[in-house]
């Protein structure tokens, strides 16, 4: 009889722990649960336009490198700006359209890219508006800085090739073309030749009615900064 008390007390306790736990389980694993579907994105349904022209925009004049709205405006005004960019895409690149987790490379992410009217006589960049774009996509555009980056070896000739083609390939598929970096260049230095092109002082940011001057004062001043 004290053995049967005994395998009974222990069977009640058994129960009783078993009680205890499987709630407490249960709780914890709804609680994970949730908290991963807080962390997925809301997209709600955006109309937009897929705008492939984009990457047909200019390199920005040397002696406006550096004087952006990003820098003039401020840290708080540039993330309200970039992040007004990629909610107006449903976190789209706009100029090829594919969603920022599916972006080539390894970093997942929009970027934002400011775009000017540049009128190269009046030596003028005019802030337009900023917009969202995959890494691939807005490194094309800065194609320029590219090249740099890798003829200092920072970056790869296969990475420089691969940007190359996937801008290509998004012109090519709207029925665009853009001249090569070199060609854009001898068409730059023949305009500067002809007189086409402002001198290096007068160049001009217009932000918000307002004008900015160059960053470096003078061509040797931007050619040491950028050795």
């Amino acid at each position: 009889m004290v053995v049967s008390a005994f395998l009974v007390r222990r069977e009640e306790r058994s129960s009783q722990l078993a009680k205890s736990r499987k709630p407490k389980s249960v709780k914890k694993v709804t609680r994970k649960r949730r908290e991963r579907k807080s962390v997925l994105p809301k997209l709600k349904k955006v109309e937009w336009t897929l705008r492939p022209e984009i990457l047909l925009c200019p390199n920005t004049p040397a002696p406006m490198h550096g004087v952006v709205p990003r820098n003039i405006l401020g840290t708080k005004w540039w993330n309200a700006t970039r992040k007004a960019a990629y909610a107006l895409t449903n976190f789209h690149c706009h100029a090829c359209g594919t969603f920022k987790s599916d972006v080539k490379g390894s970093r997942k992410h929009l970027e934002g890219h400011e775009l000017y009217d540049v009128d190269y006589k009046a030596g003028t960049i005019t802030y337009i508006e900023t917009i969202a774009l995959c890494p691939y996509c807005h490194q094309y555009i800065h194609d320029g800085r590219l090249f740099a980056l890798m003829k200092k070896r920072i970056i790869t000739q296969k990475k420089y090739t691969s940007v190359i083609q996937h801008g290509d390939a998004i012109l090519h598929s709207a029925g665009l073309e853009r001249l090569t970096r070199v060609d854009r260049d001898k068409e730059i230095r023949a305009a500067v030749l002809k007189g086409e092109v402002a001198e290096w002082s007068k160049w001009r940011l217009i932000l918000r009615g307002n004008q900015y001057p160059p960053k470096y004062k003078t061509v040797e001043q931007w050619e040491k900064a950028h050795a």
